[in-house]
């Protein structure tokens, strides 16, 4: 029996934490989440968006699966004309440009510095 009063919390509740303060460690995790994982791939998301909305004719572009090209036209259900080599023209979709090349080439010095 001794062991069970042992077990026992103290009477009148008072030995638990306050129900407030076991929260802010979750909380604390949560916000430290939020600015450095969430919002910085939110932004970059936002920021493809934009790129891809402002694809126009005469663009260099480099796809997802690497291959550099200009874009020539722009087709039906979001597709892009890329000409990636003399005579060799390419239907994409437009989902599958990651970056344009100029902005890929300023991000590679900027990165190198």
């Amino acid at each position: 029996m001794g062991m069970a009063y042992a077990m026992g919390g103290l009477p009148g509740g008072g030995g638990q934490g306050g129900g407030f303060t076991a929260f802010i460690p979750l909380v604390l995790m949560f916000v430290v989440f939020y600015f450095l994982l969430i919002r910085p791939q939110q932004k970059k998301q936002r920021d493809l968006k934009e790129m891809l909305n402002s694809l126009k004719t005469g663009d260099q572009i480099v796809t997802s699966g690497g291959l550099y090209g200009t874009i020539i036209g722009f087709g039906e259900d979001n597709r892009v004309k890329v000409k990636i080599a003399e005579n060799v023209k390419v239907d994409i979709a437009r989902s599958a440009v990651s970056s344009k090349v100029a902005a890929a080439i300023e991000a590679a010095k900027t990165k190198d510095n």
